[in-house]
């Protein structure tokens, strides 16, 4: 079950009693995703869709205005602003009001402004400035992107680069890039917009497979994309697809 479409008139006439009635939206052609054991969540356009291991098949709720999504706790959650809140991308309907939403971690949901709740709506650090995205990373800290800087949230320390445009997450915390990557105990695989490349520790292409743009992820054993169509594709560690 989802949030009914019903409810959302509603739901959404009680909360913008209480802030400004201006809809948030991804910008069109934008794809944000989330990726955690249980599957791969994304938004583009403002639209919201999930598909769940191990079938993935694609299950798009109507949910307004979508700007982000994340895991938490094996659940898919989307950040609504127009609503203030959180709400579950399938399985129990959950929303949980937060304010403003900008962008989602798999621990926190972070404002327009940089300050941020828990997925229970409790008070959570942030920072200072709007983020224009959230991870949290391999050593389970928070990092956001603001203005082409990775910020670490714990200490408000910027990481060393600048002019990236995401967030890739690595085993011992994030990076800051501008094309998707994940690294495995296989290799760092990467989409360069026309290949999904799997590249050795020395920086040599081991395998590659025809891809356009997207978003990467790990999906337990797999490795799976996301296009902005909304085309899902899983491979193997040696990008044989399954």
């Amino acid at each position: 079950m989802r949030l009914p479409s019903a409810a959302l008139p509603v739901l959404l006439s009680v909360l913008l009693g209480a802030c400004a009635p201006t809809v948030t939206t991804s910008a069109p052609g934008t794809l944000r995703a989330a990726f955690s054991d249980a599957g791969v969540a994304w938004t583009v356009g403002g639209r919201a869709c999930v598909a769940r291991a191990p079938s993935f098949q694609v299950s798009c709720p109507a949910l307004p205005g979508v700007v982000d999504v994340a895991w938490n706790d094996g659940q898919a959650w989307a950040g609504v602003p127009s609503l203030g809140a959180v709400v579950t991308l399938d399985g129990a309907a959950r929303s949980v009001s937060v304010g403003r939403v900008a962008v989602l971690s798999a621990r926190r949901v972070y404002r327009e402004n940089g300050s941020a709740v828990d997925y229970a709506g409790g008070a959570a650090g942030g920072v200072l400035g709007s983020p224009s995205a959230a991870l949290t990373g391999g050593d389970g800290l928070e990092y956001l992107l603001l203005d082409g800087r990775v910020v670490r949230v714990q200490d408000g320390a910027t990481l060393s680069g600048a002019g990236f445009t995401l967030l890739n997450v690595r085993p011992d915390g994030v990076a800051g890039g501008t094309r998707p990557e994940v690294v495995t105990a296989t290799g760092t695989y990467r989409l360069t917009g026309t290949h999904l490349e799997r590249v050795d520790v020395s920086g040599v292409v081991r395998a590659r497979v025809p891809h356009g743009p997207g978003r990467l992820g790990v999906v337990g054993a797999w490795l799976v994309t996301v296009a902005p169509s909304g085309e899902v594709r899983v491979f193997g560690p040696e990008l044989a697809a399954r």
